[in-house]
């Protein structure tokens, strides 16, 4: 395990915070840190990527598809976006160099995962 997966399970999965969460590298193109059975496929953190820089606006009015689910969007800016469906939701916060994508499932706190991820 390399120091950014421990930092995702010591700081989210181990508070309990969130259920998985991935680490993408914006210059590199890829994830390169995920939790344990979390696989971003890399179409989906291009995707990701793309949202921040060139269609934040379409995610605000039209949501996001992830992991093969829809994710209707209930706030975004510049460095990050809530997005929600039926069975839980999607946290991304983007820094200069990293995208971090965390879940949770129903009957989590969306307030506390938003906030345990924008703090990481």
């Amino acid at each position: 395990m390399n120091q950014l997966q421990a930092l995702l399970n010591d700081s989210l999965i181990g508070t309990k915070h969130v259920e998985n969460a991935a680490i993408i590298d914006i210059k590199e193109r890829k994830v390169c840190a995920s939790t344990f059975g979390f696989h971003v496929p890399p179409e989906n953190a291009l995707n990701l990527i793309h949202a921040f820089c060139k269609n934040l606006l379409q995610v605000r009015r039209g949501g996001l598809y992830f992991k093969d689910k829809y994710y209707k969007c209930v706030r975004a800016d510049e460095h990050s976006l809530y997005l929600q469906n039926p069975d839980g939701g999607l946290i991304v916060v983007k820094t200069k160099t990293f995208i971090l994508v965390a879940t949770y499932g129903v009957g989590m706190y969306p307030s506390v995962c938003v906030e345990a991820v924008e703090k990481l």
